[in-house]
């Protein structure tokens, strides 16, 4: 704990760096969406070509058409996602509205269908407040998917930037 310890400024730093970045990313949310989305478009089609070398390199494998048309798709579908970036983002918006709307029915049901007493309230407010949240965005799709992604990435750079900014100072105080 010793080394930790003092490196606390270090945490405290890079806390408040990613602070500052979720309040960047917060002041132009179309802006951070589309990097965003733009940037997963790249990794998509670099993965996609090395999986394409990858399968040249074993083209004597018994797999090796799985892993070429895999690559191929893979890389294709990160182009389509560089080319488009704006049908790409609304995609992904509705994906998460629906994940976040089975993922709420899902909590739901495990918090009606626990024997715990007081706790289970936590289950069924998470459900519902995850559902709410997945139907808030289902509702103003496609027109909240210019925006969507980038509260996501803002609001995750702003939560992690508090805890490593105040793992940081409790480090110091702990000296």
């Amino acid at each position: 704990m010793g080394r930790i310890q003092s490196n606390w400024i270090w945490f405290l730093a890079f806390g408040l760096g990613l602070v500052l970045l979720g309040l960047v990313a917060f002041a132009n949310l179309f802006v951070t969406t589309l990097a965003t989305i733009f940037m997963l478009g790249i990794l998509m089609l670099a993965a996609g070509i090395a999986h394409i070398v990858l399968a040249i390199r074993g083209r004597n494998s018994s797999r090796f058409w799985v892993w070429l048309v895999s690559g191929l798709l893979y890389a294709a579908a990160g182009l389509l996602v560089i080319v488009n970036p704006l049908l790409a983002s609304a995609v992904m918006t509705l994906f998460i509205a629906l994940a976040l709307l089975v993922a709420g029915v899902a909590r739901l049901c495990v918090g009606l269908g626990s024997s715990a007493g007081r706790e289970k309230i936590w289950f069924i407010a998470s459900g519902v407040l995850t559902m709410l949240t997945g139907l808030l965005i289902a509702t103003g799709w496609p027109v909240n998917s210019l925006w969507v992604v980038g509260l996501f990435l803002a609001v995750d750079l702003l939560i992690q930037g508090f805890a490593y900014a105040s793992f940081g100072l409790a480090l110091r105080t702990t000296k």
